[in-house]
């Protein structure tokens, strides 16, 4: 065994970010996980659609929709978890 010091330790070099706009940032986070935008869209027409129906008082299809929108919202959340947990695999490779 040497009895020597311990050779000095060296951080490693911090990774370089380049600058990235919203725009970008927003397209490149739609191609990895398409169905998310596409949730959130669904969401908001149902909603406006039922919306619309309550103000001009048919409150059948406004209940209708408001189920509906219920059910985009769990396929949005339910898109988004599964596109952390693509997200995730593919980081462990």
């Amino acid at each position: 065994m040497a009895a020597g010091p311990p050779p000095p330790l060296r951080p490693s070099p911090l990774p370089v970010f380049s600058e990235e706009g919203f725009g970008d940032k927003f397209l490149r986070k739609t191609r990895e996980n398409p169905l998310v935008p596409l949730g959130c869209l669904c969401t908001v027409g149902i909603l406006t659609y039922g919306l619309i129906s309550f103000k001009r008082g048919n409150t059948r299809q406004s209940q209708l929709m408001m189920r509906a929108r219920i059910l985009a919202q769990g396929f949005t959340f339910a898109a988004l978890l599964g596109g952390m947990v693509v997200t995730a695999m593919k980081s462990r490779k």
